[in-house]
């Protein structure tokens, strides 16, 4: 049988190849292979698993996403703090929080030491005297006791006989009054007069004194009449209507009033029946004059 002369030559395998360019190595030094075999020597997608030596590659030798990731391994130890940085700006201040709850008082602290005595200060004016100035006038006419502030200008007075032309003698004209000074304006106050029973004096010496004597004002010390009025009330004004003229010159103002004690009949009393009687003076006192 003849050779075809242009029979074709099988192309040696990659391990034919790596076992030559080995030998060639070998022989003539890494850097001779080197120059001998390049990446064009090699066919592509012609070598495998057993033509590469166990754990000669690297990471760095493949395309990056070539190799798979491997599983997750285990979390390893926290590490140390690391040094506190530096503190940042201040930040905005925020809005008020709402007001808490109110704690429960605390325990009372020690008293401290007492100051000093201030100096003293003035005087402040007379407070009003009110309702209730009271004085009680004896059968004399005389003050026997008083709340303050009272005088008498005249009891019982008999004064000096002003009638003229043939008139009859007036000097009596106020014997049967008391006049009596408060030391106020009396314009914006009240006066409220009444008789004492007084059972230790027999006023008409008929020997009872017990007030149950017969007749018309046969008791004496258990009865009478009392009137009274400001002074100087000399014309029908108002809201004074009442026109009052007090005889004696020392009443005639706005601080007295005549208080007119009477038997139970009216009449004129005398030294002998005489009354006693309280006075109480009602009203804004405040301007009252201390004496």
């Amino acid at each position: 049988m003849s050779r075809n002369p242009f029979r074709r030559v099988p192309r040696p395998s990659a391990p034919l190849v790596l076992s030559f360019a080995a030998l060639v190595v070998a022989s003539t030094g890494t850097s001779y292979a080197a120059g001998l075999i390049g990446s064009e020597d090699v066919r592509n997608n012609s070598l495998t698993t057993s033509d590469i030596k166990d754990r000669s590659l690297l990471a760095r030798d493949f395309a990056y996403g070539e190799l798979p990731r491997g599983p997750r391994g285990a979390t390893g130890a926290t590490g140390a703090d690391g040094a506190t940085g530096p503190a940042g700006p201040q930040g905005a201040t925020g809005a008020a929080g709402a007001d808490g709850a109110t704690g429960p008082a605390g325990a009372t602290g020690p008293a401290g030491p007492q100051g000093a005595t201030g100096p003293a200060g003035a005087t402040g004016p007379t407070g009003a005297a009110g309702a209730g100035r009271w004085v009680l006038i004896g059968r004399d006419g005389a003050i026997v006791a008083q709340s303050g502030g009272f005088s008498v200008v005249a009891a019982y007075p008999v004064l000096p006989n002003t009638a003229t032309g043939g008139a009859p003698d007036n000097s009596l004209r106020a014997n049967g009054n008391v006049y009596i000074d408060t030391g106020e304006d009396l314009s914006n106050n009240g006066i409220q007069v009444s008789l004492a029973l007084q059972n230790t004096i027999d006023q008409n010496a008929d020997g009872v004194m017990n007030g149950r004597a017969a007749g018309a004002d046969a008791n004496p010390e258990f009865s009478g009449e009392i009137t009274t009025s400001l002074c100087n009330y000399t014309t029908p004004t108002p809201p004074y209507a009442i026109p009052t003229n007090c005889a004696p010159s020392g009443a005639q103002n706005n601080r007295s009033f005549v208080v007119s004690p009477r038997l139970s009949d009216g009449s004129v009393t005398t030294d002998a029946n005489r009354k006693a009687f309280y006075v109480i003076i009602t009203g804004d006192s405040s301007d009252r004059v201390l004496r």
